[in-house]
């Protein structure tokens, strides 16, 4: 192997003048390297930098439509419920949580203590007919799911309109 080989990028031209050579594993490595640090500075821009509110708190959030209502499932790792504040504000549900791990080991020569927080805020629009007054919340295993019952009347309401062939 020669050591142009290696480094695509030190022949003349973006692609080394080679076909394929985009397609190359130290290309593809470079890419992702500059996509991690475009990445990171760019959260420079935002408020409070990369390490403001929600830094390493991304709640994986999933909306689905069932034939009852909708089902809102959020991924709470490291939360228990007492964490967790859920409500409705005008026409949107939403949810809060705060974690908060303290740990300290004092042992003979070393004393370790670690803390670590963090917190989600998730506003979901609730949709036309939902019933807020039947709203139900169960968290297990670190996974909240809210069930957003629709109301007698939007149940009424829905007729099925059948598609035809043109």
């Amino acid at each position: 192997m020669r050591l142009h080989d290696i480094i695509p990028w030190a022949h003349k031209g973006r692609d080394g003048g080679r076909e394929g050579a985009s397609d190359h594993p130290m290309m593809a490595l470079q890419r992702d390297m500059n996509r991690a640090f475009d990445d990171f500075w760019g959260a420079l821009d935002r408020p409070f930098g990369p390490f403001g509110p929600g830094f390493g708190a991304r709640a994986a959030t999933d909306v689905v439509e069932t034939d009852g209502g909708v089902e809102v499932t959020v991924e709470l790792p490291g939360m228990e419920e007492k964490d967790i504040d859920l409500s409705v504000v005008g026409d949107s549900l939403v949810i809060k949580g705060e974690k908060k791990i303290e740990k300290k080991e004092e042992k003979t020569g070393y004393y370790v203590a670690e803390r670590s927080y963090g917190s989600v805020y998730r506003s979901v629009p609730l949709p036309a007919g939902v019933d807020a007054a039947g709203i139900k919340a169960a968290f297990k295993n670190g996974v909240l799911t809210v069930t957003l019952p629709r109301s007698a009347e939007a149940k009424e309401n829905t007729r099925k309109i059948p598609v035809e062939a043109a």
